[in-house]
């Protein structure tokens, strides 16, 4: 089954979409493991240290894909039929509703292997999940 944006713009349905743009960016959703652990992720660091989630989302420092210069960037706008944008809207949408459970060791942060930013230089990451590391 396939979640599509109903025609009254529900507010989660319209944040679910936008979360699971982001994610499926991020990890090109390569497996369900690392789609839960960043959605995790952002749930972790919404509660800790951002409180807003819309802001988080539109943070360039945090998520590479929505600058316009990254080669992620194209991959928002993914096609909403895309079987791996299914999957990560779906984990939004639980992780909207409470109910995913921390899948990232309580991380707050993020970036690739390919990728050292300078923050993360004097950390341990705490998970290591399909090239993705979480730091807490």
């Amino acid at each position: 089954m396939q979640l599509e944006i109903p025609e009254t713009q529900n507010e989660t349905i319209c944040l679910a979409y936008n979360v699971a743009r982001i994610v499926y960016a991020e990890t090109m959703a390569v497996s369900l493991r690392v789609v839960e652990a960043l959605t995790s992720m952002i749930s972790n660091a919404t509660k800790n240290n951002y409180h807003d989630i819309v802001k988080m989302l539109r943070n360039k420092d945090i998520f590479e894909s929505i600058r316009d210069e990254s080669v992620r960037h194209k991959y928002l706008s993914v096609d909403a039929s895309n079987t791996g944008f299914q999957m990560c809207l779906r984990v939004a949408v639980r992780m909207l509703h409470g109910n995913l459970a921390d899948a990232c060791n309580h991380a707050t942060m993020f970036h690739r292997a390919e990728l050292l930013p300078k923050w993360a230089v004097a950390r341990g990451y705490v998970a290591d999940i399909d090239g993705i590391l979480f730091y807490a």
